[in-house]
């Protein structure tokens, strides 16, 4: 036991001046470890609980040593214990020191936020206008002036084959036939648009006698001569040009001949011919056969633009007895019953010949009276005669017809008017 009053050695004196500045450094180093230790459990994630486990441990050893440290004053003179501790260090570890740095500067990046001055307009980057949408544009507008300029030029081939007025005259002066009329102008309107084909145009007018067949084919061959040079329209009549007395191998001769030379001067001015063959039922099978070679599709390109039309009688037996049948029915005057017509006349024409196969066929049926009636008006018009309505009436009352209830369809057709008029 200490007694009172006696005094403190000098080993004690010496010792409490140097543990008071060692009392304020492990003060700060204290508050220092509590300012990390707080430090290091908001960063760690809780998933490593291992290691915050393994930091109480080693910060509780070194609470137990500064235990040590208080309790014997001498332990501090031990440098080499003190220096060598192999429980603190200030860095847990190097590699949780690089993982923090690393997680630092991802959290920077993260957390950057681009400042715009105050007293400006944000604006979104502008885009670049690709140059391929131009260009696609300039294509697509390329594309629509070809198309419209196409189509002007399928109305100028129009206008120069003069197609309306031709229509007009048909429907004027072709009685009793206007299913077939429409679709001889159909026909060619959709030919004569271009002077680009793949197969020359064949129309086979057929039907009956009298019906207005030839009449057609006179008319065709006036409009194409006042549109075109006379050059390049042929009017071929079989009994004409080719009679009973001629060999088959010259008029084969001289029909190619004609085709062939009317064919290349058309090609030279680009214009389109037309030929119109009568009396085709009458032409001999070499004649036909020479006939078909022209029709081909696989031609040069001159052969390839050209018009025929065939005029005969073939099949008008056959048109003859569909009519009276389907009078009563109205078929004639609708699709249906052109369609089922086309179908009875079609595999008579190609029994005749193959070459029907690449025509197109247009039946003429019957006329009845009142289309007589009008034949009459309008042949006596031409010859200048008044057209008186009972004496009309009284001259085709004269010619025979088929009766069927209560319509008349003449026999002849319109044939025997001409001959009726100049007896007048």
């Amino acid at each position: 036991e200490e007694v009172p009053g006696t005094e403190i050695p000098a080993p004690s004196k010496k010792m409490s001046s140097i543990s008071s500045p060692l009392r304020a450094i492990i003060r700060l180093r204290r508050r220092y470890l509590v300012q990390k230790k707080s430090h290091l459990h908001l960063e760690l994630p809780r998933e490593k609980s291992s290691q915050l486990v393994h930091t109480r441990l080693l910060q509780r050893q070194l609470s137990l040593n500064r235990t040590n440290l208080y309790g014997s004053s001498m332990s501090f003179f031990n440098q080499t214990s003190f220096k060598t501790s192999q429980y603190f260090t200030f860095d847990t570890s190097v590699e949780q020191y690089a993982m923090k740095k690393c997680r630092r500067k991802k959290n920077q990046r993260k957390s950057r936020i681009v400042l715009y001055p105050d007293k400006t307009k944000r604006y979104l980057p502008t885009e670049e206008k690709s140059k391929a949408k131009r260009c696609l544009l300039l294509l697509i507008v390329i594309i629509f002036f070809q198309i419209l300029n196409a189509i002007e030029n399928l109305d100028d081939n129009l206008q120069k084959y003069d197609l309306d007025g031709l229509e007009k005259t048909m429907h004027r002066e072709v009685f009793g036939q206007k299913v077939a009329v429409e679709s001889i102008m159909e026909l060619l309107k959709d030919y004569l648009a271009t002077h680009i084909h793949n197969k020359p145009l064949v129309i086979s007018l057929n039907g009956p006698t009298g019906v207005g067949k030839s009449h057609v084919g006179w008319l065709l061959a006036k409009h194409f001569r006042s549109v075109m040079d006379n050059d390049f329209v042929l009017q071929y009549f079989v009994m004409h040009h080719c009679p009973n007395g001629v060999a088959p191998l010259t008029c084969e001769i001289d029909l190619s001949k004609k085709i062939s030379d009317m064919v290349t001067r058309a090609e030279i001015e680009e214009k389109i011919p037309l030929f119109i063959l009568d009396e085709v039922e009458l032409m001999s099978p070499v004649l036909l056969d020479t006939l078909s070679r022209f029709f081909e599709p696989n031609q040069t390109n001159e052969f390839l633009n050209a018009i025929y039309i065939l005029i005969s009688n073939i099949g008008g037996g056959e048109i003859t007895k569909f009519v009276i049948q389907n009078a009563s029915a109205e078929l004639l005057h609708q699709q249906r019953g052109a369609e089922e017509l086309l179908s009875v006349v079609r595999p008579v024409l190609i029994d005749a010949h193959p070459l029907w196969k690449s025509a197109d066929i247009i039946p003429f049926v019957l006329l009845e009276k009142t289309h007589v009636i009008n034949c009459f008006i309008e042949e006596m018009r031409r010859e200048g005669l008044y057209p008186d309505q009972k004496h009309i009436e009284n001259l085709a009352s004269q010619l025979s017809y088929y009766t069927t209830g209560d319509k008349q369809y003449s026999r002849m057709g319109c044939k025997q008017v001409v001959a009726q008029v100049n007896l007048l």
